[in-house]
């Protein structure tokens, strides 16, 4: 059969690609601009302001455009699309059909995420919604767009982590130079001074001592709390309502004695922002001196050996009054806790008794107290042991010479620290070597097994030195807190203070009603 020649016939489009509209009608496309910057600064905000004012200016210049809106999101990262309330409110009303297309600048501006750049333009392409990046003249609706655009954003990305690390490096090089900083409008007792270093603030300060003044006279984190918010103080946030954890942290932290620990905490994925704390993964830094103090250093660290004191469980801590948590019982070994007696008659009275003094089928024998009994049994004990008071401080200070000297056991410590650092750099040149040459694995297991048993060897032994000159320390500071109250008292107390029960008094034991104990805290037990 002869060969017949194929007749083709085009059949023109009817419909524009861009509005699904008849060719003949004049629709115009609905454009919406997008524009952002990732910082609030002042010269950030001009590139802001110009970036609205010309995508404006520009949409309303085309004919064939019809100008919608220009979303925005200022001092915002483009690595997420998480927080970026402006793009999302964009995707949205672009979704619900008000937008045909959306014209940005450039793909970092749309977004430094490879991932989310991605599904977001196929969710708007597929909803029939073209956007454009200006810098790169990257049409979505062209067919090498996705292509273009899969490179731009992974460049963008790049940048964006790029950006990160030189960001992390210069904040590192600065807490590596001790510089310090801290966010001021939340925090109390500093201001920022001319050369951004911490400066007091009078009027906090004073906030900040009676945290400190209160929480020593027995007080609780929650009792502290709540006093400073029925004051009517406000918050380091600002807030009236103080918290548990606002307290914990002004007397946990080491900037009040005037020194500085850096880099608590680090950046783990500059994508999400993610933070963790640091907890040996990276260096950290210990400034001391570095601003003038609110609390003096002896203060700061009888505060923390107190806050690491106080425990929970059944002797578990109260500063609910005076006494709370400082009277045992001399049966069952928990504290004494207060009760009223006819609370609604003229024979209200306050008592102090074990508070398990009724549970299960064993009662405790132990006596009920008044504040005046212990009172008095604490005035009996403190001037039997104030006696003797040349004699307590010398022996106090000959015990703490002998008993916590704790010079071998820092040469070991620094040795073992040494000792650490040495086997971890080999068993790191192990593991590169095995990566990077032919090794004879049996031989190179023999090598890093014998590495790791030699470093955590090393580790426990430094941990236990560590933890062994950290009690003794302790126990010689709280000796020596004693010591200068004991030295400051007069021969004789004649009436009850909070100073001198605090200052002197670890605990008081009551075993009968004529056998009362005090424990003191050179761990001397004095019988009332």
């Amino acid at each position: 059969m002869p060969k017949t020649t194929k007749k083709i016939t085009t059949i023109p489009a009817t419909l524009t690609r861009f509005t699904a509209t008849p060719i003949t009608e004049q629709k115009k496309r609905r454009v919406a601009g997008y524009a952002r910057v990732s910082t609030d600064h002042d010269d950030q905000f001009t590139s802001y302001e110009a970036q609205i004012d010309y995508y404006t200016n520009y949409i309303k210049s085309r004919d064939d455009w019809e100008f919608v809106d220009v979303y925005t999101d200022a001092g915002i990262t483009g690595t997420s699309t998480k927080h970026r309330e402006g793009f999302k409110r964009m995707v949205a009303d672009a979704l619900a059909g008000k937008i045909d297309l959306i014209v940005t600048k450039s793909v970092s501006r749309f977004a430094r995420n490879t991932v989310d750049s991605l599904t977001t333009i196929r969710q708007l392409k597929e909803n029939g919604i073209e956007c454009y990046f200006e810098k790169e003249n990257i049409w979505t609706f062209d067919g090498k767009g996705e292509l273009l655009l899969t490179i731009m954003s992974s460049l963008a990305q790049e940048e964006s982590r790029s950006i990160s690390e030189n960001c992390t490096w210069g904040q590192r090089k600065r807490f590596a130079d001790g510089k310090v900083t801290v966010p001021f409008n939340r925090f109390l007792g500093y201001d920022r001074g001319p050369d951004g270093n911490l400066v007091v603030n009078r009027e906090q300060a004073a906030i900040v001592q009676r945290i400190y003044a209160m929480f020593l006279q027995g007080m609780t984190y929650n009792g502290i709390a709540q006093q400073l918010t029925d004051d009517g103080i406000l918050s380091p946030g600002g807030k009236p309502k103080w918290n548990t954890s606002a307290v914990k942290s002004i007397l946990s932290n080491e900037k009040y004695k005037g020194c500085a620990l850096l880099q608590k905490t680090y950046t783990v994925d500059y994508l999400t922002k993610k933070k963790k704390v640091n907890e040996g993964e990276i260096p950290q830094y210990y400034v001391e001196d570095n601003h003038e103090a609110i609390i003096d250093p002896d203060t700061f660290e009888m505060v923390q050996r107190e806050m690491e004191k106080r425990g929970k469980g059944r002797k578990y801590h109260s500063g609910v009054h005076t006494f709370s948590s400082k009277i045992r019982c001399g049966e069952c070994g928990s504290w004494y806790g207060s009760k009223v007696w006819h609370s609604n008659s003229k024979y209200r009275k306050v008592i102090w008794q074990c508070n398990h003094k009724f549970d299960g089928d064993k009662h405790c024998s132990t006596p009920h107290l008044t504040d005046d009994i212990i009172q008095q049994a604490f005035l009996s004990a403190a001037n039997k042991l104030l006696a003797t008071k040349d004699t307590v401080i010398a022996d106090g200070r000959e015990m703490m010479a002998l008993l916590f000297d704790t010079t071998d056991l820092e040469r070991e410590q620094e040795e073992l620290q040494q000792e650490t650092q040495v086997v971890s750099d080999m068993v790191q040149q192990c593991i590169y070597e095995n990566a990077h040459i032919a090794l004879d694995q049996t031989e190179y297991q023999k090598r890093y097994d014998g590495l790791t048993e030699r470093f955590e060897k090393a580790k426990a032994r430094l941990d236990a030195v560590t933890d062994e000159i950290h009690q003794m320390q302790t126990q010689r500071a709280s000796i020596e807190d004693f010591l200068n109250a004991f030295a400051a008292m007069p021969d004789e107390l004649t009436e009850f203070t909070l100073e001198s029960w605090h200052g002197l008094v670890d605990y008081g034991t009551v075993y009968a009603d004529d056998d009362i104990r005090f424990t003191f805290k050179n761990g001397q037990e004095v019988k009332a």
